[in-house]
């Protein structure tokens, strides 16, 4: 009779431990705002400077080859890109402040700077598959979108958190919703899908990922337009974070120079 009680004791007291595991493991799971901030605190440094490769593939298989200089600063808040090759589009230029909501180009072919029109910000850049809001939004999306933690998921076989992020109608974003892939050890994205009322629009792959200046940094980007049947890749050449913007430098005036 004793041994039968403490067997039960026994029994009880492993269910309890148990339990009490599964719940410091459910303790352990990052809710998706946490995910989200992460996610965002990898994507966004102060500052960075680099150079990209840029081919955009079209339709039909034809390829067009562009490098372009890029520069961020406050968290992606102020960004410029410049174009340096090749020859027809070089000094072809665009500033982004306030996360993409005001966006000036220049063309060195007028010498003339440009103010864009609010909604531009949704226009493809370049004619590639990165809107002027892909590449200038920062870490917008902490507003802008409502986000939940699916659980976890392999991609690639790498395990990740799968995460889903819903506009929040005020805001206004681009997208009706995000579905994201985030690495779990260094949260840095994997993939994201972008849907519009429901429809999977384009998908973002981010691949060769590797720490630059302490953060971990996609060298390979692909961006693939379900709809138009197009796709836009994007490899880093060079790229730092250790880098201070002079005075004046996100403005008008220096996209001319």
């Amino acid at each position: 009779m004793k041994k039968t009680v403490m067997t039960g004791i026994s029994s009880t007291l492993i269910l309890v431990i148990g339990g009490m595991g599964s719940l410091m493991a459910q303790d352990d799971i990052p809710t998706g705002r946490e995910i989200l901030d992460h996610m965002t605190e990898v994507l966004t440094p102060v500052n960075s400077m680099g150079t990209m490769r840029q081919t955009i593939t079209t339709s039909t298989g034809q390829k067009r080859t562009f490098e372009l200089e890029s520069f961020s600063a406050n968290k992606g808040e102020k960004s410029l890109m410049r174009y340096q090759k090749p020859a027809s589009v070089r000094g072809q230029a665009f500033l982004m402040l306030n996360n993409a909501d005001d966006i000036w180009t220049f063309f060195p072919r007028t010498n003339r700077v440009r103010k864009l029109a609010s909604h531009a910000k949704k226009q493809k850049v370049q004619g590639s598959d990165f809107t002027y809001e892909d590449m200038g939004s920062g870490d917008s999306w902490k507003r802008e979108y409502t986000p939940e933690n699916l659980g976890e998921e392999k991609y690639e076989g790498e395990k990740c958190w799968k995460l889903q992020c819903t506009a929040v109608p005020e805001e206004e974003p681009s997208y009706s919703k995000i579905m994201i892939w985030i690495q779990q050890g260094s949260y840095h994205p994997l993939r994201i899908d972008y849907y519009e009322e429901g429809e999977l629009l384009k998908s973002l792959y981010m691949s060769d990922i590797r720490e630059v200046d302490g953060l971990p940094t996609a060298h390979s980007m692909v961006m693939r337009n379900h709809q138009e049947h197009t796709e836009t890749s994007m490899e880093m050449i060079s790229v730092t974070y250790n880098w201070e913007p002079p005075d004046g430098f996100f403005s008008e005036r220096n996209l001319k120079r």
